[in-house]
């Protein structure tokens, strides 16, 4: 799938699901984070993403810390979408190194939003079941990096999952998290 088709599906199922978040303050399977602040981290993540453009602002200022996260989220993402259609072969400087702002969208951009799209699901108990095209897209990005993952502030230890478990199941081992039925 193209680009431009990735982006849009990742942030159409985030988009989703920030609209039918109840509670900002219920807990989410990222340790530290409620609801709000895993989803500030989203639209800071695609901030910054942005901010590796020439142009725009390296560090734009935080949120604020009663934004309307949906207002937030829309404004990022069209932002976004906006600057990957004429943009998308633009060098930027990404964790390895120069790459195309196109490539950093598709890889990078992509797998965190779809994990904090599960994450977020979870926390606000909707339906977390992912574009299987995404995941294997993320899975096919994450599993070369390995151990260079999980750090402080990235993935945890990866948890076993049955030999026949989902693509999905797979994804969410590898990153840490438990996919094992919400007993919310």
């Amino acid at each position: 799938m193209d680009i431009n088709e990735h982006y849009r599906r990742v942030a159409d199922s985030f988009g989703h699901i920030v609209a039918g978040v109840g509670d900002w303050t219920a807990t989410t399977p990222c340790e530290q984070w409620d609801a709000r602040a895993l989803t500030t981290h989203v639209v800071d993540t695609h901030r910054r993403v942005l901010g590796r453009l020439p142009g725009n602002p390296p560090e734009p200022p935080v949120l604020a810390a009663d934004a309307d996260l949906a207002h937030a989220w829309a404004a990022v993402r069209t932002s976004l979408e906006t600057a990957l259609a004429s943009d998308e072969a633009t060098e930027v400087e990404s964790f390895g190194g120069p790459a195309p702002f196109g490539r950093v969208v598709d890889t990078l951009l992509c797998a965190d939003t779809l994990l904090h799209t599960w994450d977020l699901a979870r926390a606000s108990d909707q339906d977390d079941t992912l574009d299987l095209a995404c995941v294997a897209s993320a899975q096919s990005f994450l599993t070369p990096m390995g151990d260079m993952m999980r750090m402080p502030g990235g993935f945890g230890a990866a948890v076993t999952v049955a030999d026949d478990a989902s693509a999905q199941d797979r994804l969410v081992g590898f990153s840490g998290r438990n996919p094992a039925p919400s007993l919310t």
